[in-house]
């Protein structure tokens, strides 16, 4: 029988937030004394607010860490909702490099995505730690539920493709994304998957059963990596 991921119960999200730091900061330490620097992926969300918050009051060698974000809203850094800009202030105080998944005056098709997936190829791969998010919806990164692009972001080959959702409550107005791929994500040294509240809990159940992956796109991720970290908090 094949294994599959555990939930990890934390008692809050303050208790979470220094364990998942420990892993993530252990992570990068390794790829920097490998490589000569780490590369950490990260979303955006609530969730994991805390854990960047965490992160940026450690002392660590931030400048030797390059910060590429899992997946962004095809908006500019001066909007509310852009992902980036969350990250940079999330992470104020650590002197890191943060790469963004917006290209300015273009428009969220295939042709970005390459010039996106070129300037993401000078970095070494694989990750050292990424950091997930998932909706209740059942998505992660910006794999939305049937959304166009889904088989190229699940698919082999392509690190970055041009997504569109369904809109929904979950969306809200800003459907064109760019995301990083499954292949671009599951080779990570370590994988974390940060969840909070009910509802999350009952929609990570939902994903660990069979069931098509169009339909949950994290069911990508947990299949590929069983053994990644899913954590909960209330």
């Amino acid at each position: 029988m094949e294994s599959e991921p555990e939930l990890i119960v934390f008692a809050s999200r303050a208790s979470m937030a220094e364990r998942v730091a420990d892993l993530v900061e252990g992570a990068l330490a390794s790829g920097i004394m490998r490589d000569g620097r780490g590369e950490l992926a990260v979303s955006g969300g609530s969730t994991p607010e805390g854990l960047y918050r965490t992160l940026a009051r450690r002392k660590f060698a931030w400048s030797d860490v390059t910060a590429t974000l899992v997946d962004e809203r095809w908006v500019g850094r001066d909007h509310p909702r852009s992902n980036e800009a969350f990250i940079r202030e999330a992470f104020r105080g650590a002197d890191m490099d943060i790469v963004g998944l917006y290209a300015a005056g273009k428009s969220p098709a295939p042709a970005a995505a390459n010039d996106i997936s070129s300037r993401l190829q000078r970095r070494k791969k694989p990750f050292d730690a990424v950091v997930l998010g998932m909706g209740e919806d059942g998505h992660t990164a910006s794999w939305f539920p049937h959304a166009k692009g889904l088989d190229v972001a699940l698919g082999a080959g392509d690190r970055v493709c041009a997504i569109t959702a369904e809109k929904s409550a979950v969306t809200g107005e800003e459907v064109d994304r760019m995301t990083l791929t499954l292949s671009a994500l599951s080779d990570a040294a370590t994988i974390i998957l940060m969840i909070a509240g009910e509802n999350k809990r009952a929609t990570f159940a939902k994903a660990k059963v069979a069931g098509p992956v169009e339909a949950m796109p994290v069911r990508a991720i947990l299949r590929a990596r069983p053994d990644l970290w899913v954590c909960w908090a209330p």
